[in-house]
């Protein structure tokens, strides 16, 4: 494999070298099944989203390559879980939820249920709202009763 090397410069700037003759001054990691295969199959993308490499893994990172790529995709792939549902209510097709998750209350809405509640298991939710952040359900029999309610009621 290639030697990649990604560094911040100036700081919070993602750059990449690879095998220390072509430099990329900003580089967008991602991964291709973040939920299901974490940490593997990444695409480093130049600014004009256009895939640089394929990395199977982070393990095939340098050490501090590697903890540069955790940092990014821990920014790019937050997501909060969902502990417990305080309310949801539909209007016109929007759905609007106030829950507490493992960050603290949130407020957020969702403008189509059928593309943005995505099942991973039977158990397992990930829904994402208007702005496109991430919330996770992971465990769907774990939440109290009136969660559990609250959730039926508009799935």
């Amino acid at each position: 494999m290639t030697n990649l090397q990604l560094f911040y410069d100036p700081p919070g700037v993602l750059r990449l070298t690879v095998d220390n003759e072509k430099s990329y001054p900003k580089v967008a990691i991602y991964q291709s099944s973040p939920l299901r295969r974490p940490g593997q199959y990444l695409s480093l993308l130049d600014g004009k989203s256009e895939e640089i490499a394929l990395v199977p893994s982070l393990d095939a990172l340098t050490p501090e390559s590697r903890r540069i790529a955790q940092q990014e995709l821990a920014r790019r792939y937050l997501t909060a879980k969902i502990l417990a549902l305080t309310s949801v209510r539909q209007e016109f097709g929007v759905t609007y939820w106030h829950v507490v998750t493992d960050k603290g209350e949130r407020d957020f809405v969702v403008q189509n249920l059928s593309e943005s509640c995505l099942w991973l298991s039977e158990a397992h939710l990930l829904i994402i709202d208007a702005d496109s952040n991430r919330f996770e359900i992971v465990d769907r029999g774990a939440l109290d009763s009136v969660s559990q309610h609250l959730l039926d009621s508009v799935l």
